[in-house]
């Protein structure tokens, strides 16, 4: 019963902690990575009220430090899926029926519980799992999986205080209703935000979830669980199950009370997904939601008044952070004719003074890539670009699969414009640049609007105002997140809503009201208080 309307203000983004030289947080984060290293773990699934073992355990290794383990998951198989979507459908009704305060409340004390109390271990869990160093842990597994919980209570709480106008004699409400059925979450290896935030954005709205995260995601999204758990989530809500990615799909996608798929990763498997959702629309309750952010092939266009400090830094930043595993990350870069030298020369010194590799170094600005298979697409485009003519390699190049996954960041110099670096998501730290003739600025705005199928993120650094503004009209489309003077990364939940269109997604926007919308079906109800009695109207009468 509702005693009240309750308010939910619009949060402050979480503070990034600096991690200095002596500071409290430096200290504290280093004496969890040393307790999580002491000791592997072992990771259950979590469905229903249970944490199921199957017997089956998978260990997991620092991507940096091979031979480490930090523990065994427990891989699951067609029978968990089918619990974890029973489990779900049971909680349904008790979860649908919970009062909003309520469901709220669990989210912001998650929140709460990030950023105190477990802030180390998800930042921990995170740089050791993933192979983050400890910055791009922090904005990440702390302050962005903190802002999007309680951004999102936020925006949910103004999306049910939108309600219709009411005539004389009768009222309208909208109810902003859970989907009917299940949600299934796909998240990736490279942000634990990601893998907190699709499985909770619908669950916020009164939905019940199947999870399934990245094999290589899974030591901090236990984490995660465990935090949901400790805040009070009801058992069955969101089933953590760790199951290939064809089960998942058999099970879910040919499921009566399939209600829809949040999903982040490949452009292909969302498009199969996408297929095989279709074909099977006879079987389903009503039209499943699919919402997806996918690849990119994310560029830098340079206007000839650029600074050069400024284009250095942000391309040294946007391709190689994460070992260039954002799928905003900078890929591809255009460079006018008149300042490519000098960019030239002061990124490969940039490049050249950076450290590479392990976390717990946190000297090391450069860690390894997240797996074998990673690995080997990567140094494969690198090979292709050392042994072609249409392309020269400026710094970087070097590789070794020794000790840990590890990748120099690479710099390639294209002289084709469609070089297959230049057009290809290699997701990994190679930036691909492309020297264009000064006097032909707006024509190379087309060639970047239409080398990518993706359109995901994308920047423009000038002083020429003009330029800028020929920029941000003429690459609309190109990018869902566009940067003036800035590298193409590092969204901020409510600052820049995240997401792409063309083969980038369906731009549903994680961090906005909008993606809550794709969660919720509406129901507007009318009430009339003195309801007419005969069927005639006055029109009807001729005297």
């Amino acid at each position: 019963m509702n005693i009240g309307t309750f308010n939910y203000p619009l949060p402050a983004n979480e503070p990034v902690l600096s991690y200095a030289p002596g500071s409290p947080e430096k200290i504290a984060l280093k004496k969890t990575l040393a307790e999580l290293k002491k000791k592997p773990i072992e990771i259950p699934m979590y469905i229903g009220n249970k944490k199921v073992k199957s017997g089956k355990k998978v260990a997991i290794h620092p991507p940096h430090e091979k031979k480490h383990i930090l523990g065994y998951f427990h891989a699951g198989d067609e029978k968990h899926m089918v619990q974890a979507i029973d489990a779900a459908l049971k909680a349904k009704e008790a979860w649908a029926a919970m009062p909003w305060e309520e469901r709220a409340g669990i989210f912001l004390k998650a929140a709460d519980l990030i950023a105190t109390k477990y802030r180390f271990h998800m930042n921990g869990t995170t740089m050791l799992g993933q192979s983050k160093n400890a910055y791009q842990a922090e904005i990440d597994s702390a302050c962005e999986i903190i802002d999007f919980l309680r951004f999102n209570v936020h925006f949910l709480s103004e999306i049910y205080r939108q309600q219709p106008v009411s005539s004389p004699g009768m009222h309208n409400r909208m109810e902003w209703r859970p989907l009917e059925g299940f949600v299934l979450a796909v998240t990736p290896f490279n942000f634990t935000a990601i893998g907190g935030n699709l499985p909770t954005s619908a669950a916020m709205c009164g939905n019940v979830v199947v999870w399934k995260p990245a094999n290589t995601q899974i030591y901090s999204a236990q984490m995660f669980m465990r935090i949901l758990q400790e805040a009070g989530l009801p058992d069955g809500v969101i089933n953590l199950v760790y199951v290939d990615g064809p089960t998942v799909g058999k099970e879910c996608f040919s499921h009566r009370d399939f209600a829809g798929v949040h999903f982040t990763g490949s452009t292909g498997v969302f498009n199969h997904m996408w297929k095989t959702i279709g074909e099977n629309m006879k079987l389903y309750k009503s039209y499943p939601r699919i919402v997806g952010e996918t690849g990119g092939k994310d560029f830098v266009m340079v206007h000839p008044s650029a600074d050069v400090d400024t284009v250095v830094t942000a391309l040294a930043r946007g391709a190689f952070e994460f070992q260039g595993q954002k799928c905003s990350a900078a890929s591809r870069a255009y460079l006018p004719s008149n300042i490519a030298d000098a960019v030239k020369t002061k990124l490969v010194a940039a490049i050249a003074s950076m450290k590479m590799g392990t976390v717990e170094d946190f000297t090391n600005f450069i860690n390894a890539v997240i797996d074998e298979k990673a690995f080997k697409s990567i140094t494969s485009y690198i090979e292709t670009a050392k042994k072609d003519k249409k392309a020269k390699i400026l710094a970087g190049g070097q590789y070794s699969s020794a000790e840990g996954y590890f990748i120099q960041p690479t710099l390639i110099e294209a002289k084709d414009p469609k070089f297959v670096t230049m057009c290809e998501e290699i997701f990994g730290p190679v930036l691909t640049i492309y020297v264009y003739d000064e006097n032909k600025f707006e024509q190379t705005l087309d060639l970047v609007d239409q080398t990518s199928p993706y359109a995901l993120t994308g920047s423009i650094i000038a002083q020429d105002r003009q330029a800028i503004a020929l920029a941000t009209r003429k690459l609309q489309h190109a990018a869902g997140n566009f940067y003036i003077n800035d590298k193409p990364t590092g969204a901020v939940v409510g600052q820049q809503p995240f997401g792409g269109a063309r083969a980038s997604g369906t731009n549903d926007k994680a961090g906005s009201m909008l993606n809550l919308y794709r969660w919720l079906s509406a129901r507007t109800i009318k009430e009339t208080f003195n309801p007419p009695t005969h069927y005639q109207y006055p029109f009807m009468q001729e005297a």
